[in-house]
């Protein structure tokens, strides 16, 4: 559906009309742009957009079917961006993406938003309260967009930041760290530290291409050069998404590294004390087996303190033995 739809001239907003290709006339005449957001419009509706407007099939095509990645793509008549903005949700410690889709043309801009997450009417009214950046034309509301969801990802990645040092504690502490649960948290961050990655990750080169510090130095058409300066701060800020990120994923990889080895010296551990337990048992077992064979000439089964002696081998062999096992720290 369409959410918004309004002429900026100068850096300041008027209501357009109904029809789009009126919209697109007037703010041409005047000199400004007509700047259309949508939410999961329906394939009629964003084909009546793509007429009035003339943007590429392939894009429209990608707009509404959605799940892209971050990409950009300049047409002969516009430029065509993806974003994926994130929300991160702390009680069940899920990273979850939407999808913004920019057309940016010479005076139109359209935004078309799958998911309920970042919404862009706070996006557009922080825009509305700066004419000056605004009066820049159609690239201020790219710039505004990018620059809202990057600084998200600030957000979210100190959020699993603080996760990740509360499950570092967990893996590390003598009570919880064995616990069977512990694993599957630890893969599930890791999931979601991955989902995080694939939002963050190929958004690097648009920026880059937008901020004209790409290494191919081809300059992007329908990007006002003034606005070239503003991208580089989303781009060096994206950096940082990205530098978290990659500490992210390698931090979770030593945790669960950690924790396994863990596990398997916990393991040895029980192995030990279950051996040392079991030949402290094979004493007796061993001495009650040799006197329990009923031969006939054995002489110590006549004597009257056989009993008592035997008992008392058993006790001393068993304290030599614990005391044995004790210093090794097997027991």
């Amino acid at each position: 559906m369409i959410v918004d739809c309004a002429i900026y001239r100068e850096g300041h907003r008027s209501e357009g009309p109904e029809d789009f290709s009126d919209a697109l006339g007037e703010a041409r005449a005047a000199g400004g742009f007509v700047w259309i957001g949508l939410h999961e419009p329906t394939e009629r509706e964003f084909e009546l957009v793509t007429q009035e407007f003339g943007l590429h099939p392939l894009a429209a095509e990608d707009a509404l079917k959605a799940h892209q990645r971050p990409k950009l793509e300049v047409y002969d008549d516009s430029l065509f961006v993806v974003l994926k903005p994130v929300a991160y949700e702390p009680q069940s410690d899920t990273v979850s993406t939407g999808e913004i889709m920019i057309f940016l043309g010479d005076a139109f801009v359209v935004t078309v938003r799958h998911g309920e997450g970042a919404p862009l009417k706070a996006v557009r009214h922080r825009l509305e309260q700066e004419p000056d950046l605004l009066g820049t034309g159609p690239t201020s509301v790219l710039y505004a967009v990018a620059d809202a969801a990057v600084d998200h990802y600030l957000e979210v990645a100190t959020e699993l930041q603080a996760d990740l040092e509360g499950l570092e504690a967990e893996v590390f502490s003598p009570d919880d760290g064995g616990s069977r649960h512990t694993a599957s948290r630890i893969y599930n961050f890791k999931r979601q530290v991955l989902e995080f990655r694939r939002a963050t990750g190929p958004l690097a080169l648009p920026m880059s291409r937008l901020a004209g510090t790409a290494p191919s130095g081809v300059t992007v058409p329908f990007v006002d050069d003034r606005a070239r300066p503003f991208f580089r701060d989303v781009s060096d800020h994206l950096t940082r998404v990205n530098e978290s990120v990659e500490n992210l994923d390698r931090l979770v990889s030593d945790i669960l590294n950690a924790h396994l080895a863990q596990m398997s010296v916990r393991q040895n551990d029980d192995m030990r004390k279950i051996s040392a337990w079991a030949a402290m048992a094979a004493i007796p077992t061993m001495l009650a087996g040799i006197y329990g064979m009923n031969f006939e000439h054995m002489p110590e089964l006549r004597w009257v303190w056989s009993y008592p002696a035997l008992v008392a081998v058993m006790g001393v062999l068993e304290v030599l033995v614990f005391r044995l096992f004790k210093r090794r720290g097997w027991l």
